[in-house]
């Protein structure tokens, strides 16, 4: 059974690229690394938002209105 990458995946691998990124602004220019945390963790967030409400995890937006029957 051969892996593919799915959507999910590069999402997460966004958050980390996007993070690393922002401290290694902060360590190594003159960007304080609160600053460069802080706006990288931004594109993060949006990141993110795009994976769960553009792109989100359901077939159709009347899968939300399901009744979960485990929860009963």
């Amino acid at each position: 059974m051969e892996y593919t990458v799915q959507y999910y995946d590069l999402v997460l691998g966004a958050i980390l690229v996007t993070m690393s990124l922002g401290a290694g602004v902060g360590l190594l220019t003159s960007v304080g690394l609160p600053t460069a945390v802080t706006a990288s963790g931004l594109v993060a967030v949006a990141v993110i938002g795009h994976g769960l409400f553009v792109n989100g995890p359901v077939d159709a937006p009347e899968d939300l209105a399901d009744e979960v029957d485990a929860l009963n």
